[in-house]
């Protein structure tokens, strides 16, 4: 199930895309924010496929919950790198749309759970 998740693929997108930018980070942020909002990043995709594993709407959408705050941290910590002058800009499209797909699937077996 894990490998035909949209909001997965965004994901793994938008977390190659944090590698990416935070590489251009300070030396002194390589253990500090650029690291934070690496994990951050990597929780998401890997929680979705955790929890689509588990065998439980129960647990898949608690490992989407869990994928979601994950995404709330990465979106502050962007938010903190463009007030640090790391970034341009923290606004992000590939964030943007996980969000959006990340809440749409939870609805959406919330809805099947009913």
């Amino acid at each position: 199930m894990t490998r035909k998740l949209l909001v997965k693929e965004v994901s793994v997108e938008l977390c190659c895309e944090i590698y990416q930018l935070t590489h251009s980070f300070p030396a002194h942020e390589k253990f500090g924010l650029a690291g934070q909002m690496q994990r951050s990043a990597v929780s998401v995709p890997s929680n979705i496929a955790e929890g689509s594993q588990r065998g439980s709407r129960k647990d898949f959408l608690r490992f989407l919950y869990i994928a979601r705050g994950s995404l709330a941290e990465l979106e502050t910590q962007l938010q903190i790198a463009y007030r640090l002058g790391y970034i341009r800009a923290y606004e992000n499209h590939l964030l943007s749309r996980t969000y959006q797909l990340l809440n749409a699937l939870i609805a959406a077996i919330k809805q099947r759970a009913a």
